[in-house]
């Protein structure tokens, strides 16, 4: 069975594809049969990819990978490589709305008593017991 798939090329961390058919159990990069296109993730981007070569071989029966069917896909929508807008991660806009809704709620202050003005009364109370003990 025929495959398009990616064949590597390059030399360490600076790795570019070739889009190629071949057959499935063959090599990754040995000989192929035919070349459809190249693929380089790193900067700068680059896809290209010959459309009429890449659906005729898909009409012959080649079936595509994962990985080049989602190019092929990216390639067709126009802009292969969006670029991301800058933003904040889930985790700190989670952080911002809380924020904001605490900032939004009215501060509430606990009562001004003391722990030593709640105690008072409970400590005169054992006082009077004990003078009571002492006297009797």
């Amino acid at each position: 069975m025929l495959k398009i798939k990616l064949a590597r090329f390059g030399k360490k961390h600076q790795a570019h594809y070739r889009i190629v058919v071949n057959e499935a159990r063959d090599k990754r990069d040995g000989s192929y049969t035919a070349l459809l296109g190249h693929y380089s993730p790193v900067v700068p981007k680059k896809l290209e990819i010959d459309v009429a070569a890449y659906e005729a071989w898909i009409v012959k029966g080649a079936q595509p990978t994962e990985t080049v069917a989602a190019l092929f896909r990216r390639f067709k929508s126009g802009d292969p490589f969006p670029v991301k807008k800058p933003g904040l991660s889930k985790k700190a806009k989670a952080k911002a709305v809380a924020a904001a809704k605490q900032a939004s709620e009215p501060v509430v202050e606990p009562a001004k008593e003391t722990v030593a003005e709640e105690a008072a009364p409970i400590v005169e109370t054992e006082v009077a017991e004990a003078t009571e003990k002492i006297a009797a």
